[in-house]
């Protein structure tokens, strides 16, 4: 139930009326302007190659042509927009009885029947997820929110890398290091436990030619459909990502089911697919290793080939990655993976693979710009690098300090639990709300910026509504949505009817930077109102404003689990 959409046919339809008593029968776009200065705005630029008028002309003779409407009560031109004003009681009786009525569900679109696949994270299991990749799950979690409140059925997926020579390498080395000889970890998790491991055994790989015909020979073996090297490989894997899992729990990151990479061996699909691109005739070999030349598919510089087995026959992750997109295709209606930046090429190239593998569909693709934080950028094999359980612990040690400052009549105990919630969504907020593929920098003073565009500023509405309603003890009684009549009152109520247009915004075209904008300028709209219009205190309309202080309050919290972050009752 969007309560704007009865609204918006109106105009959609005095707009299509004018253009079409001028003389065509035209398509246009109904904007909602960023300035404020109308409710709703038709430019009227695309029309004037086909009125053959100015987008001015055509816009002051389109208002003409309207005449009084029932749920606007303003139509104006303007430099070249056909602008709309809503009627503010009309609006304000919509908005709220939609947001009473469906409560946890405002917002929500109707059931789409589309299943969607959305595999995001997917990280190697040879350590932890570092901050670069932060993003990854961060975004994949929150556009699957987003998908599934516009009324998708969406499953996410991570797909782990089981079979690759990283993982052996670690694999090898859990068996021939000895414990002494690699650095002394912090804590019990798993993962941070077992990286050392695979960097202690990729320096070794690189100076020891004995290591690294070990790890071959591994690696052969599990190519080969060794259960015994499977088997321990396997086992090293689930070490690793029992970790990863925790941390992506620890951000409210829920993953609905893994794929394994070795299955694809397993079950020969994978060289199925090597057959089959085989007998292209774009396929050539080069020392034993077979490739695709894609040159004639539009790929250009020293990446026209796509190599598809090494010299001696085993197959590369790309071989294993197409025969996992085969299996997504009869699982899905759409699939969309979440990737870095850095793998724009290589999709490029699985897409033409895929087509001359007799398929007609691609992966949507969300690409994301890489993590840094103010000290630059960080490197795994190295060993020199900040994992997002750093960032995470950091964060909810900043959000402590913070909440003793503002809290002291709390116990140790619930301003603890008050800093998990804050520190967890001051993470996720900071990361979703820059849009994917431009580059972030994570800072701290943006983070946990109770006063800017932050998760603390949006959960610290949400809380001050929900105190507001404990002062004001019994429910809501009868009252008039109507009778909400100033500016500030209004300017909150515009920012609610809006809601379910974000959600289809995020959910449809994967645009979730969005969701944060509107959380932030909600808050903002609630404080405003908040700061001078009088509720408690007020005998005036008190129970319409109290009505609207829960409108608020429920949207709030909407957004919030939306973006996966907790709505926290008090700060």
């Amino acid at each position: 139930m969007d309560p704007l959409e009865p609204f918006r046919e109106e105009v959609r339809i005095a707009a299509r009326k004018a253009f079409a008593q001028m003389g065509a029968d035209v398509s246009f776009e109904i904007e909602v302007p960023s300035t404020g200065i109308a409710d709703f705005a038709v430019p009227c630029f695309p029309l004037a190659k086909k009125l053959r008028k100015a987008p001015p002309i055509l816009a002051e003779e389109a208002a003409a042509l309207i005449p009084p409407l029932d749920l606007v009560s303003k139509v104006w031109a303007d430099k070249g927009y056909l602008n709309f004003q809503l009627n503010d009681s009309k609006l304000s009786v919509s908005t709220l009885e939609a947001i009473e009525a469906m409560k946890g569900s405002y917002g929500q679109g109707d059931l789409e029947r589309k299943k969607v696949l959305l595999e995001h994270t997917s990280v190697n299991p040879t350590g932890p997820i570092h901050v670069g990749r932060a993003r990854n799950p961060i975004i994949g979690d929150t556009l699957a929110r987003c998908m599934r409140a516009y009324g998708y059925d969406v499953t996410t997926e991570y797909y782990v890398n089981d079979v690759g020579k990283q993982v052996v390498m670690l694999t090898w080395g859990l068996e021939n290091i000895p414990a002494e000889d690699v650095p002394e970890v912090a804590g019990d998790k798993l993962d941070h436990r077992l990286v050392v491991y695979y960097q202690k055994a990729n320096k070794m790989m690189e100076s020891d030619p004995e290591v690294e015909k070990q790890v071959g020979q591994m690696l052969r073996r599990f190519e080969d459909g060794d259960e015994e090297v499977m088997g321990k490989v396997r086992k090293t894997a689930k070490l690793m990502l029992d970790g990863i899992i925790e941390s992506l729990l620890s951000i409210n990151v829920i993953i609905d089911q893994f794929t394994w990479e070795s299955q694809f061996i397993k079950d020969g699909s994978a060289h199925r697919v090597v057959e089959e691109l085989k007998r292209s005739e774009h396929c050539s070999e080069e020392k034993g290793a077979c490739y695709l030349e894609l040159k004639p598919f539009g790929i250009h510089g020293k990446e026209t080939r796509f190599f598809f087995t090494r010299a001696d026959g085993t197959t590369l992750y790309t071989t294993r990655d197409m025969a996992y997109h085969l299996d997504k295709f009869k699982r899905a209606d759409r699939m969309i993976n979440i990737l870095g930046e850095d793998q724009k090429l290589g999709q490029a190239q699985l897409a033409i693979a895929l087509k001359l593998l007799g398929q007609d569909r691609a992966p949507e693709c969300v690409f994301y710009s890489f993590v840094s934080l103010p000290e630059g950028r960080m490197s795994t094999r190295k060993g020199t690098v900040v994992y997002l359980d750093d960032l995470i612990e950091e964060a909810e040690e900043r959000a402590l300090e913070e909440v003793r400052k503002r809290r002291t009549d709390l116990s140790e105990e619930r301003m603890r639990e008050i800093a998990k919630a804050i520190g967890r969504g001051a993470v996720r907020y900071n990361i979703v709300r820059v849009q994917p593929e431009k580059p972030l920098v994570f800072k701290w003073e943006d983070a946990l910026n109770f006063e800017g565009n932050s998760a603390p500023f949006v959960q610290y509405a949400h809380a001050r509504a929900c105190s507001i309603q404990r002062k004001a003890g019994a429910s809501v009684g009868a009252y008039d949505p109507a009778s909400l009549t100033n500016d500030y009152e209004l300017r909150l109520i515009r920012v609610l009817a809006r809601y379910p247009s974000v959600i289809r915004e995020a959910g449809e075209k994967a645009r979730i930077q969005v969701l944060p904008a509107f959380g932030h300028e909600l808050a903002a709209a609630f404080n405003q109102f908040y700061t001078y219009v009088p509720v408690l205190k007020g005998e005036e309309n008190r129970e319409a404003r109290l009505a609207l202080v829960d409108a608020t309050r429920i949207v709030l919290a909407n957004v919030l689990n939306t973006l996966g972050l907790s709505a926290p009752e008090e700060m």
